[in-house]
């Protein structure tokens, strides 16, 4: 019995909604349907409800659906039993079996008994926004640590929802004869399982987080600063990355391309060198499962010297966008960040913009000293963003002077090693030299100083 339910729960994690209602590999016919409240005071009223739709039918056509229809559903309130009130629920039942469609998208939060009564109103599978997101990310994941975050998200998503599956089954029967208790029922036996394979996936991704830890460690002793990028879904990260970095990192014009953290060596224009990392993308409504899943992943931002928050500069959208960015960051505790200067906003594509659009942008910029109009794909202007990284990175470097003998050609040599030399004169007994150090390397820098017969003076 317990190898059955452990088939049957593994069916449950491993659920594909990229087949058809009849188990054919052609692609589902989608109907996506937008709820609106009619309240101004709403959560997220500063979007725009076509753009939430418009984001809707691109994250469904991320998973290679075909989106048969879509539509914005203004609901008055919400009904605890199906979300919309019971006209509502007909009309679309006869609007879904008229497009006969093989899954309805909901862009908003489902309760497991609302999707459950949904599915059983209009005869077809109904997926909310968190469940279509976990979706793309399952689909998505290609390294180890990936595939365990997400089926960790998936998991604890689908615990809940236990409610619209085994409801036809009695409880069995436990121990011997008649006078033997009821046993479980074969949802709690399901729910046990999904706890001990969470319990699982808990331990197996702590095993990650200590390998992920191992290799900051190893960073920190060659203390290259680490500039994490971070950005709305979509907005361009990857491109950037592989700009700055000359890698081929997959990017492409859809939602959630890639997900897996990707680190590279990056020269800054003084020689120095620093450690660029791309993360995954934001959403609005990004579900807390997936953030808390994809935390250890998301650690890299913490652990990060500098942020570059690259965003959509050709979206009517952006400051919305924004908006949802600086929340998640929030949540992983970056508010000190996000109001200090450790924050840079690349402002990308900038190359589709119009004249009037490029020059408001340009003056924006301008404006705001942290940011930068760019064009990743194109280039365009990515040398100053490269020198804005730069000045953030060394403005609260100290700056060291130190006189140097002509004969001491190998001091001189390893002052240029051990920072950034910032000015030169040769004068009648020997050089002085302005160099900057880095935070980390001023103790050694010092007590080398002292070993030479250097007397450094602080700027």
């Amino acid at each position: 019995m317990i190898r059955a339910s452990q088939r049957r729960t593994k069916k449950i994690a491993d659920e594909s909604l990229t087949t058809g209602a009849n188990g054919e590999d052609d692609s589902p016919r989608v109907l996506v349907f937008h709820p609106e409240l009619k309240r101004a005071d709403q959560a997220g009223s500063w979007r725009d409800s076509s753009s939430r739709l418009e984001e809707a039918v691109s994250l469904t056509g991320a998973l290679d659906f075909e989106v048969v229809g879509a539509e914005i559903v203004p609901i008055a309130k919400t009904r605890p039993g199906t979300l919309f009130g019971t006209g509502v629920v007909e009309r679309l039942g006869t609007q879904i079996k008229a497009e006969e469609a093989d899954i309805v998208m909901v862009n908003g939060k489902l309760s497991p008994i609302q999707q459950r009564n949904l599915e059983r109103e209009w005869k077809c599978k109904v997926i909310d926004r968190t469940g279509l997101i976990l979706e793309i990310f399952a689909d998505r994941a290609r390294t180890r640590e990936g595939r365990l975050q997400v089926q960790l998200a998936l998991l604890s998503y689908q615990k809940s929802r236990l409610v619209r599956t085994w409801t036809h089954l009695e409880r069995q029967r436990g121990g011997r004869g008649f006078l033997a208790g009821p046993g479980e029922r074969q949802i709690e036996i399901d729910r046990r399982l999904i706890g001990d394979k969470l319990a699982k996936l808990r331990r197996e991704l702590e095993e990650v987080k200590r390998t992920r830890e191992l290799h900051r460690e190893a960073r920190r002793r060659v203390p290259y600063p680490i500039v994490a990028l971070v950005g709305y879904t979509n907005a361009g990260k990857s491109t950037l990355f592989n700009q700055l970095t000359v890698s081929d990192v997959f990017a492409e014009d859809m939602l959630f391309a890639t997900l897996d953290p990707t680190m590279r060596g990056l020269v800054l224009p003084s020689g120095r060198k620093v450690i660029l990392s791309d993360t995954v993308g934001f959403v609005s409504d990004l579900p807390h499962d997936l953030v808390a899943a994809f935390r250890a992943t998301l650690e890299e931002v913490l652990e990060a010297d500098l942020i570059i928050h690259v965003r959509d500069a050709s979206s009517h959208e952006t400051e919305a966008q924004k908006l949802d960015v600086l929340e998640v960051l929030k949540e992983l505790g970056l508010q000190k960040a996000i109001d200090g200067e450790e924050l840079v906003e690349a402002l990308n594509k900038c190359d589709q913009l119009d004249d009037e659009g490029l020059t408001a942008l340009q003056e924006y910029s301008a404006r705001h000293p942290n940011t930068v109009a760019i064009s990743a794909i194109k280039g365009t202007n990515c040398d100053g963003l490269l020198a804005l990284i730069e000045g953030r990175l060394t403005q609260d470097m100290p700056v060291f002077e130190v006189h140097v003998p002509y004969a001491d050609g190998k001091a001189l040599a390893r002052l240029y090693e051990q920072g950034e030399v910032l000015k030169r004169l040769d004068g009648e007994d020997g050089i002085l030299v302005q160099v900057r150090i880095d935070e980390s390397r001023v103790g050694r820098f010092e007590d080398w100083c002292a070993k030479s017969g250097f007397d450094p003076h602080l700027l």
